[in-house]
Order: structure tokens, then sequence, then C-alpha cells
């Protein structure tokens, strides 16, 4: 006799969203196995920091764990957990980031970098970006959302949304011009 848990692999994830929500921890099992990867790599692009991801991926998990019967539409649970893992990383902001104004140190530290370096990749890019700018460029281009989205998760003004994408895309292609300069030389 098969178990219920054998047949949650291929069930729609609603479906797995819905029994989880009643409880089933074999169901949320389940749904932390499809869904982990994502959210860690999310937190990676937020943090730069592997190690933090993982933990702060976890406490994703736990905090979906505490809060998935308040969700109303199993439908609804890819948009929720990304507002969840946002609410996270602002709280684990809000509570450590003890450089507030490092937006010069930021740029100071970028001027004095070789941005030519073939080594320098976009996680390092991306960590030269104040963490405002950071989350809002990966909420952008990495998750997919659009500017209202981001404004909306935030609680900020659409206005500064769209300052911190353009300022954040400039400063990205500033530090990747090598690789763009490395691109055209090969054509």
């Amino acid at each position: 006799m098969h178990k219920t848990q054998d047949y949650y692999p291929n069930c729609p994830e609603a479906m797995i969203v819905s029994l989880a929500r009643t409880g089933d921890r074999s169901a949320f099992a389940d749904l932390v196995r499809r869904r982990q990867s994502s959210i860690r790599n999310l937190m990676r692009r937020c943090s730069g920091d592997i190690t933090l991801a993982e933990d702060l991926a976890q406490q994703v998990f736990i905090q979906v764990w505490l809060k998935i019967h308040t969700l109303k539409q199993a439908s609804a649970f890819s948009a929720w957990l990304k507002r969840l893992a946002i609410s996270v990383w602002l709280q684990y902001l809000r509570k450590n980031d003890a450089l507030r104004d490092a937006d010069a140190l930021a740029e100071t530290e970028l001027a004095h970098n070789d941005t030519t370096s073939e080594g320098m990749d976009l996680d390092q890019a991306l960590a030269a970006l104040s963490n405002p700018v950071r989350l809002c460029i990966v909420l952008a281009y990495h998750e997919g959302m659009s500017h209202g989205e981001i404004a909306d998760l935030m609680d900020m003004p659409l206005g500064t949304i769209k300052s911190h994408i353009k300022r954040g895309t400039e400063r990205l292609q500033q530090c990747l011009s090598a690789y763009q300069d490395h691109k055209e030389k090969l054509q």
C-alpha cells in the first residue's frame, strides 16, 4: 500500500500548499524541497553571503510553517512566499545593519577596485551596491517583479524604486564593463 506522501512529488503545487495549510508535515517538506533552491538563491543575491543566505532561507521556511495557515488561496503561494522572504531579509537588515549610511563607503571602495579584473562577477558587483539598491535590482531583474510590485513590497515610493533601479543598473554596468569590453574585442 502506498502512502499519500509518496505521491507528493507528482502533485500540483496548489494541492501541496492546501495540504500544508492543514498542518500536513509531509506536504510542507515537499514545498521546502521544491522551493528551497530559489529562496536560497534570492537570499544569496540579497546578502552576497552564502552562509547568511542559508540561515535566512531557513528563517523564511520557519516563517512559512508558522504562517501558512493564514494564506487564503493556495494559488497565491509563490507571491506570498516571495513577500515573506523579502520581509525576512528586510527584518535582518533593520536588526543588523550597523552601516546604514555606507553608500559613501561603497562608492569609495568601488573607485579603488580594479573593475577590469576578469574575476569580478555579478555577485561581487551586487555587493558593491547599498542594501536597498541591491534589493531593488534583485527583485526587478532576478525575480522579474515590476516597479510597482517592488514599491508595494518594500513600502517605498515608486519614484524611489525607479531611482534605485536606475542607479543600481548604472553601477552594475560600470562594475561589469570589463566583460562587455572583452566581448567586443572577441568580435
